[in-house]
């Protein structure tokens, strides 16, 4: 028994449909997922990570632990300096808790959440922060003006706080 793809008419066809897919991809047709990468690091007091402001920009993000201060820069990319700044002070957000030494996680993830502040949108990425010793988890966000960003006037403003829940169900004492 002769397999397909050992006829002239199975190739023919085999080739066909590679060449379909190939084409289709190459001049972008075929439907494709773009990436989305983002950094994040830290050391014992100090954390950084990145995140999609729009589709052409990212994020700085830096957390210092011994202040609790987060900021954001964004890289202004017609002349290729950072002119958007963002702060927040996340100490108040987990004092509550009574943590002498808190211990911070900080990652970035995507989320477009409309807040009607006029022509300021968030940005496309969140940033969470957690403390490890309490079990607490905030979200913040900037409120990123694009026209700004395009007439390449600089801007500051604070992180908006959207919320806060406690992911540790377990009381832990020292």
């Amino acid at each position: 028994m002769r397999r397909w793809w050992h006829s002239r008419a199975g190739l023919l066809v085999l080739g066909i449909v590679v060449g379909l897919v190939v084409g289709l991809n190459l001049q972008g047709v075929w439907p494709n997922v773009p990436l989305h990468a983002t950094a994040t690091d830290a050391a014992e007091s100090f954390a950084i990570a990145t995140g999609p402001v729009d589709g052409s920009l990212e994020a700085l993000y830096v957390l210092d632990f011994l202040t609790g201060d987060l900021r954001a820069a964004v890289l202004n990319n017609q002349v290729g300096r950072f002119m958007a700044f963002f702060t927040y002070n996340i100490a108040g957000d987990f004092g509550g808790a009574g943590i002498k030494n808190p211990k911070y996680l900080m990652v970035t993830g995507l989320a477009n959440v409309p807040r009607g502040f006029g022509r300021q949108i968030q940005t496309m990425s969140v940033v969470y922060v957690a403390e490890a010793n309490s079990g607490q988890v905030a979200v913040y966000a900037i409120p990123w003006n694009q026209t700004f960003q395009s007439a390449r006037k600089p801007q500051m403003s604070n992180f908006i706080a959207l919320d806060k829940q406690n992911f540790r169900t377990a009381l832990i004492r020292d």
